[in-house]
């Protein structure tokens, strides 16, 4: 069990995420936005953040940079559908600045599984 922030501007995309990872027995906390995520880590540890990309605010390419600076170890799992051009340099790019895992959005409860999997054992 692995205590989880789910960040998505998009409520049901967040929603089914966190019932997933609930299911699978995780504490699950969730952010609408970059913003949000920042401050739920200042508010206590977590051992994985999953986020998506593009998002008002601070998106998931500045929260994952501001959390390189302020939690180095916290693992950290990309997601994007691509947004409108559905170029998918934005997980490159993420992977780029230290997430562990990408998963381009739709994906399933099962690739889901594997990544948070994945990313929990991986060593910081």
């Amino acid at each position: 069990m692995a205590r989880v922030l789910v960040v998505d501007d998009d409520v049901l995309v967040r929603e089914t995420i966190a019932c997933t990872l609930e299911r699978a027995k995780h504490v699950v906390l969730q952010a609408g936005n970059g913003q949000e995520a920042l401050d739920a880590l200042d508010r206590g540890p977590l051992d994985l953040v999953i986020s998506d990309i593009l998002m008002p605010e601070v998106d998931g390419i500045g929260l994952i940079l501001a959390m390189r600076k302020r939690h180095p170890p916290l693992k950290v799992i990309a997601m994007s559908g691509g947004g409108r051009t559905r170029n998918m340099d934005f997980l490159r790019m993420a992977e780029a600045l230290g997430a562990h895992k990408t998963l381009a959005k739709p994906f399933t409860p099962e690739q889901l599984a594997k990544a948070v999997d994945d990313a929990l054992v991986t060593a910081p």
